[in-house]
């Protein structure tokens, strides 16, 4: 398997690469990232034949997506997949300080949540500035569901169903400013609610269909049976899968600490890197197209890589059924669906 392979989302045409980029450290996520370090990043993904990007206005207040287009503007625009998302206005504040919601130094554009059918359109054509393009490939709704608003959940779901914002995406869909349209989140039930009311096409689940949690096994399923693509993001659990004691943006519980050791005890019995076998694993569910993982530079990007395409043995896999550390019934790389 190679970053560069490409996948087709059979609804729509998306063809994207196993492997992806993600922006949110373009955006500054948790510490300055100079823009020639960015685009390091960048281009070692070109040269390793990744050619699916994914941004959002959120990443940066506005920062990662002006970085992204800035790179892609010289490119032939056939040569490159891009997603964005929507759900957020981003809004003139001269109050934002030197550190907001992760990002370090944010640019002066306060997010406001509007999943209306308005707000939707607004921060589409302020993406089609930033971005430098009339049509992204993807456009995902971000952050909606009740983790990111809790008890307002209800509240924007509605803007969201009711206030048009799910009509919005369709219009752009249909007039061709986008091929597919989907949610970006951090839950899998909050996508399988918007299957029951939309058409959507392809859908980036964050953090919940991992080498450490299968729990959306079912849900999975479903969307392959139903032909909903899902990209995965956070293939490392915020970190966790990759050493940093992290798991969902907080210090890891020790349950998940016990469960990662277990893991470790396996890669460590077969030589494979934990990290390899974190961003193999989803790939081989049928719904899933690409894997997405951030990099701040040139060195983070040719690790990934790497461990991307490292040789893992069936007997790994297998030692982890055994064990129980993957849900029955989930698919293992090199054996199918």
């Amino acid at each position: 398997m190679k970053a560069a392979d490409f996948c087709t989302h059979a609804r729509t045409g998306v063809a994207l690469t196993s492997m992806g980029l993600g922006t949110a450290q373009m955006g500054n996520l948790y510490r300055v990232t100079p823009y020639a370090e960015s685009e390091t990043a960048f281009k070692t993904a070109l040269d390793c034949g990744i050619r699916y990007f994914d941004s959002a206005p959120f990443y940066g207040y506005t920062r990662a997506e002006r970085r992204m287009g800035t790179m892609l503007t010289d490119l032939p625009r056939n040569d490159y997949t891009i997603s964005t998302k929507v759900g957020r206005v981003m809004t003139p504040d001269a109050s934002v300080g030197m550190e907001a919601d992760g990002f370090m130094a944010p640019l002066p554009f306060r997010p406001v949540y509007d999943y209306t059918y308005d707000g939707v359109m607004r921060s589409f054509e302020a993406s089609q500035q930033r971005l430098g393009l009339l049509a992204p490939d993807i456009l995902f709704v971000h952050d909606i569901g009740a983790m990111t608003h809790g008890e307002k959940h209800a509240h924007y779901w509605s803007q969201l169903t009711e206030g048009g914002g799910f009509r919005a995406l369709v219009k752009l869909r249909e007039e061709g400013s986008t091929k597919a349209i989907g949610l970006g989140v951090n839950e899998w039930e909050i996508i399988a609610d918007a299957m029951r009311v939309a058409e959507i096409d392809i859908c980036m689940l964050a953090g919940r269909y991992t080498l450490l949690e299968q729990q959306s096994l079912a849900f999975m399923n479903d969307c392959a049976r139903q032909g909903v693509g899902i990209v995965i993001a956070g293939p490392f659990n915020s970190g966790i899968l990759a050493g940093n004691r992290k798991f969902n943006y907080a210090d890891a519980p020790a349950d998940i600490l016990a469960k990662v050791a277990a893991l470790q005890e396996a890669c460590d019995a077969e030589g494979v890197s934990l990290q390899a076998a974190a961003l193999q694993f989803p790939l081989a569910h049928p719904a899933v197209l690409t894997i997405v993982s951030g990099a701040r530079n040139a060195e983070q990007l040719t690790a990934n890589v790497s461990w991307f395409e490292e040789e893992i043995p069936a007997s790994f896999w297998a030692r982890l059924k055994d064990k129980g550390l993957i849900a029955e019934g989930a698919p293992l790389p090199g054996k199918g669906a």
